[in-house]
């Protein structure tokens, strides 16, 4: 078991230095950041002393080798649009955008696997089928369209839910803040956390559909229906122990693009998470929290997978024995 955790982090560490010299490279030729800070009337002599200062005028792979050491501790530069030091803007909207995530997976965990679960054992009843009518409308629906017709629904006609913002919050400690505690923080959550996770829902319960009606077609089901247990425990205490095995991993990596792709929900809701900070970002090519941002991201998918390599482990007892051997 040892030697297999150290084989994925070794593979980890390998995969986050790709991800980090790839953004690295893309954003170091987008634009110059030095015309973001100075003006037109500026002097060319004080122009090249910014450069210089930024360390703009150092070879490429010094300029890596400099940005990975300072990665490692945690400092990402300074921003060249608002002149504050690019950790401290990341955490200011870090909670946002992990506490939007965590309830939008949570969401899609707690109403995908009883939605799959059901449809495979009642196949033919109404619900069932409506509730595969809904999948279908999740994995078509772009997230922005979801978003404002939800908007359009509960916030414009009905008026029950805010349509953007994140409500009132609460500070725990020195830098998490959180809308959990307060009422217009949940009210805020809602939209948001249903629009970005109910991509991920409905693609929970067709894999769990899918994986609930291939167990119960397996063999030891049969024997176990043969040795006259229940029904309720072959259904829940085998088959559905069995079906969550693969929806770990499928769970896992989700919950990294949830994060990811937040963007485009941060957007539609104006929700103040680290996405619209990437978003002015790019339009104002400040390249230090470009780069600071995708490899966060890239950090959270790696940290993600690992985690579910060792569930995956823990969990099933075939790969167990393999990862033994």
């Amino acid at each position: 078991m040892l030697a297999f955790i150290l084989r994925r982090l070794f593979q980890s560490l390998i995969v986050m230095l790709s991800v980090a010299l790839i953004a690295f490279a893309m954003f170091r030729f987008v634009g110059d950041p030095v015309n973001q800070i100075v003006s037109i009337d500026t002097p060319q002599a004080q122009v090249a002393e910014i450069r210089r200062s930024l360390g703009l005028d150092d070879a490429f792979l010094v300029q890596f080798g400099r940005y990975i050491y300072n990665a490692a501790r945690l400092e990402f530069g300074v921003s060249y649009q608002f002149r504050l030091p690019v950790i401290s803007l990341l955490g200011e909207r870090a909670p946002a955008t992990l506490e939007l995530a965590f309830c939008s997976a949570l969401f899609s965990l707690a109403v995908g696997i009883p939605m799959g679960v059901y449809t495979a054992l009642r196949r033919e009843s109404p619900l069932a089928k409506l509730f595969q009518a809904i999948s279908l409308i999740g994995i078509s629906l772009p997230a922005f369209l979801i978003g404002i017709l939800l908007i359009y629904l509960f916030s414009v006609t009905l008026g029950w839910l805010p349509s953007f913002g994140r409500g009132e919050v609460v500070k725990i400690g020195s830098w998490w803040t959180t809308g959990l505690l307060t009422g217009s923080g949940l009210k805020a959550l809602i939209l948001p956390s249903i629009t970005l996770g109910l991509f991920q829902m409905t693609l929970i319960m067709r894999l769990v559909r899918a994986e609930m009606l291939e167990v119960l077609r397996a063999d030891y089901i049969k024997f176990a229906r043969a040795r006259g247990l229940k029904t309720r425990a072959i259904h829940f205490g085998h088959a559905l122990k069995n079906t969550l095995v693969p929806v770990i991993t499928i769970a896992g990596l989700q919950l990294g693009s949830i994060i990811a792709f937040a963007i485009i929900t941060e957007t539609v809701f104006q929700w103040p998470g680290m996405g619209q900070l990437f978003l002015r970002s790019v339009q104002n090519v400040d390249i230090p929290i470009m780069a600071a941002y995708l490899m966060l991201i890239s950090f959270l998918f790696v940290s993600i997978n690992l985690a579910v390599d060792l569930l995956y482990a823990l969990v099933d007892p075939r790969l167990r024995a393999t990862v033994g051997a």
